[in-house]
């Protein structure tokens, strides 16, 4: 049974090479996805979709701002995927939600759903996508994936939990026609237990980086960040109360940020990012300098054999904003079992109960705008967090 995909949003292809490696066979039956179209609008982050997804057939990728895509002229698919933009979701940001230039762009997926009627979806996000506008966002968008003809579950997926490098949380919902009369079950964490989490230390040295990987150019700090590195221990950040004070940053605030922090090896990585200027490039846990981008993209559990397309900066974006292959793959190979009659061991979806009232609760409420709720979040995060715009740090 072949699912011909489409994706919106594309990124470099983390959520589709996911996809392909889900497929397994039945009864003599092969169940797989298949790439049919993606769009993304960034020329290089689309060229690396073609040359490691679809190097034979590259028109089938177009680069183009979704807001101008015919979806109509689109082929039929069987299946979709959508990471909708998450700048205006996530909580390093204004979190304007719905009100930023970004939050409403999810409504192009829901186009393909009610155009193409794919007999399943899947759609990623991040985690602050659940209390956007007061959390009225994340409702009006479940409430749109289910009038468009699918039952759905969302979940708030931990992928340190399933085998992923890295403390990722993502909300991940997967719809499946309502003419299948069946809702998708949330696989089963096999890792719940902390002490069975995969560390930085595996990610990074099982194997070895060979020094002529792709993407694995070395950043050229400047001598005063190498000698800061040197004096933070693995786990610790810019403010360690141990940096000799001619090297302390001077700046306010953001003491629990990721500034200069530099990994733990015997834990998953803190969350691998695509945005931010110096000082937010993730650090080495046994020397003194940022990580690679291939070093990041193991953490992204992209293979060795994967090549991104661009400058070092666009690359670093498009690692940091992919969806862990790894991670897709767990979710769709559940996806897949489900059609194909298998059981597998599942858990309860973090909106499971509540799930019914919040959708109904949704169909009288409009979203609100400029909430005061994020609003005191904005503040605080002023407090804590350091991006590019507010102060410039060295490389």
């Amino acid at each position: 049974m072949i699912f011909k995909k489409g994706e919106l949003f594309c990124g470099p292809g983390g959520l589709t090479l996911g996809a392909k490696l889900a497929q397994f066979e039945k009864d003599g039956v092969v169940y797989k996805i298949e790439h049919e179209w993606a769009n993304d609008y960034d020329e290089s982050t689309c060229e690396t979709f073609r040359h490691n997804i679809c190097p034979d057939k590259p028109e089938t990728v177009i680069c183009e701002d979704v807001r101008k895509l015919d979806i109509t002229k689109l082929s039929g698919i069987d299946c979709f995927s959508f990471g909708f933009p998450c700048n205006d979701y996530s909580i390093i940001g204004e979190s304007k939600g719905l009100d930023g230039k970004y939050g409403p762009l999810y409504s192009y997926g829901i186009k393909v759903l009610k155009h193409h009627h794919p007999k399943w979806f899947i759609a990623e996000n991040v985690g602050g996508l659940e209390s956007a506008n007061e959390g009225q966002a994340f409702v009006k968008i479940l409430q749109e994936m289910e009038d468009a003809g699918y039952n759905i579950t969302p979940h708030l997926y931990k992928f340190q939990e399933y085998g992923i490098p890295q403390n990722r949380h993502r909300i991940i919902i997967v719809g499946i026609h309502k003419d299948f009369g069946w809702t998708f079950k949330v696989p089963k964490a096999p890792f719940k237990d902390p002490s069975l989490w995969k560390t930085t230390r595996q990610a990074l040295e099982e194997p070895p980086i060979l020094n002529n990987s792709f993407n694995h150019e070395f950043t050229k700090h400047k001598k005063k960040v190498i000698e800061m590195l040197e004096n933070i221990p693995p786990g610790e950040n810019a403010w360690y109360e141990g940096t000799p004070e001619h090297l302390k940053l001077n700046v306010k605030g953001a003491k629990l940020s990721n500034i200069y922090k530099r990994l733990n090896p015997d834990v998953p990585a803190y969350t691998v990012t695509g945005s931010g200027g110096g000082g937010t490039h993730m650090y080495h846990y046994a020397e003194p300098r940022a990580l690679t981008n291939r070093e990041r993209a193991r953490l992204q559990t992209f293979p060795d054999w994967f090549e991104f397309v661009g400058g070092k900066e666009c690359v670093r974006k498009q690692i940091g904003m992919a969806v862990p292959p790894e991670g897709s793959k767990v979710i769709i190979e559940a996806i897949l079992k489900s059609f194909a009659g298998i059981n597998y061991k599942t858990e309860s979806s973090k909106w499971g109960e509540e799930l019914s009232e919040m959708l109904s609760k949704g169909k009288t409420k409009k979203v609100r705008k400029g909430s005061l709720l994020n609003q005191r979040r904005n503040k605080q995060k002023s407090n804590e967090i350091l991006n590019e715009k507010q102060t410039k740090l060295p490389i």
